[in-house]
C-alpha cells in the first residue's frame, strides 16, 4: 500500500478514535512518556542549557527513534502499518479531551459555580485560578482551546504528513517536554531553554495552518484575518499569537490582557480589540470551531502526504 494511503486511512481512524474514545484515564502513552522524561530529568538536571539540551535530545530523540523502528518493523504489512498510524494518531491528538475539559468548566460557570470552575481550570491550562473571576476563567478557557487546537491536534497532523509515525510521535514528545520544562521557572529557565526553542520551531507550521483554518471555518473570515494580521505579532509566543488572534477574530471576542502564571502577573496585549468580552457561551463556540479546524487539518495533512509521496 502506498504511504499516502497508509497515512490517510490510519490518521482518519486515529482521529475518529479520539472522537469516540478520547484519552484513557490510565495508561496513556503520553503520560508514560512524561514519567520517563521526568526520570531522565532527575538524572541529568543541572542549571545549564547544555544539560537541558541533552535531556531534550535523549527524550525526543528516543521517542522518535522508537517510532521509526516500529514503522520499519511493519512496513511490509499494510494492515499493520495502518493500525500503527491509527494508534499513533490517537495517542498524540487530544481534541476530544480538550473539548471535554472546556465544556466542563463552561457548565460550571453556566451554573454559577465559580469555585468548581476554578478547581477544574488546572486540567486545561496553567493559569492561577484563584486570581480569576468568571469572565476571566471563560477567557482563559477560550484562549486555551485556541492554543491547544494547534498543539494537541493540528501540529501533530502536520508532522504526521511530513514524516509519518515518527513525525507524529516526535511532535508530541517535543510539545510534552515544553510543557514540563519549557516554562520560565527558576529551575527550568536555563535547563528548559532547548525544549522551549525546539517547541517553537516544531509548532511553527501547525500554528499557521491552525490560524488559516480558523479563518476559513469561523463565522467572520474578514475579522479573523484582520486580527491575525494586526495582533498576532503582539503576543509573546510566536505560535500562540496567530492562533489566538485568528480565533478571537473568528469568534468576535477580545482575548489577551492581564493574566497570572505561577504567581507571576503578565500584562499581554489585547487581541482583536474591537471584539466584545468573552462570555460563557463562547466556550462552546470555541470548542466547535476547534473541532472544525481539526477535521480540516486532517484533510490538509492527507493532501500534503499525497503530494509528497
Amino acid at each position: 500500500m502506498r504511504a499516502d494511503r497508509t497515512f490517510a486511512y490510519g490518521a482518519t481512524a486515529g482521529l475518529l478514535g479520539d472522537l469516540l474514545l478520547g484519552d484513557p484515564r490510565r495508561g496513556h502513552p503520553v503520560a508514560a512518556f512524561g514519567r520517563a522524561a521526568a526520570a531522565v530529568e532527575r538524572a541529568l538536571w543541572r542549571d545549564h542549557r547544555g544539560w537541558g539540551a541533552l535531556h531534550t535530545a535523549v527524550c525526543a530523540g528516543g521517542a522518535a527513534g522508537a517510532a521509526l523502528l516500529a514503522t520499519r518493523a511493519v512496513r511490509e504489512r499494510p494492515a499493520a502499518s495502518v493500525a500503527l498510524t491509527a494508534a499513533a494518531t490517537w495517542a498524540v491528538v487530544g481534541g476530544t479531551s480538550l473539548g471535554r475539559e472546556a465544556r466542563a468548566i463552561g457548565a460550571a460557570l453556566a451554573a454559577g459555580d465559580v469555585e468548581a470552575a476554578r478547581a477544574r481550570l488546572p486540567h486545561l491550562c496553567g493559569r492561577d485560578p484563584q486570581s480569576l473571576d468568571a469572565p476571566g476563567i471563560a477567557r482563559a478557557v477560550v484562549e486555551s482551546v485556541a492554543e491547544n487546537t494547534s498543539d494537541a491536534v493540528v501540529g501533530a497532523l502536520v508532522w504526521g504528513a511530513l514524516a509519518g509515525v515518527p513525525g507524529l510521535v516526535a511532535f508530541r514528545a517535543v510539545n510534552t517536554l515544553d510543557a514540563m520544562v519549557g516554562h520560565r521557572s527558576p529551575r527550568h529557565l536555563r535547563y528548559g531553554w532547548a525544549s522551549a526553542r525546539l517547541d517553537d520551531v516544531a509548532g511553527w507550521p501547525g500554528a499557521r495552518l491552525t490560524a488559516a483554518l480558523a479563518v476559513a471555518a469561523g463565522g467572520d473570515p474578514r475579522a479573523a484575518t484582520r486580527a491575525w494580521r494586526d495582533d498576532a505579532r503582539k503576543h509573546p509566543s510566536p505560535n500562540a499569537g496567530p492562533v489566538e488572534a485568528s480565533f478571537a477574530g473568528a469568534l468576535g471576542v477580545r482575548l489577551g490582557g492581564t493574566l497570572s502564571y505561577g504567581g507571576r502577573v503578565e500584562h499581554r496585549p489585547v487581541l482583536n480589540g474591537g471584539g466584545r468580552a468573552v462570555e460563557v457561551p463562547d466556550i462552546e463556540r470555541a470548542v466547535r470551531l476547534s473541532r472544525r479546524v481539526g477535521w480540516l487539518a486532517l484533510g490538509a495533512a492527507i493532501a500534503v502526504r499525497k503530494v509528497r509521496t
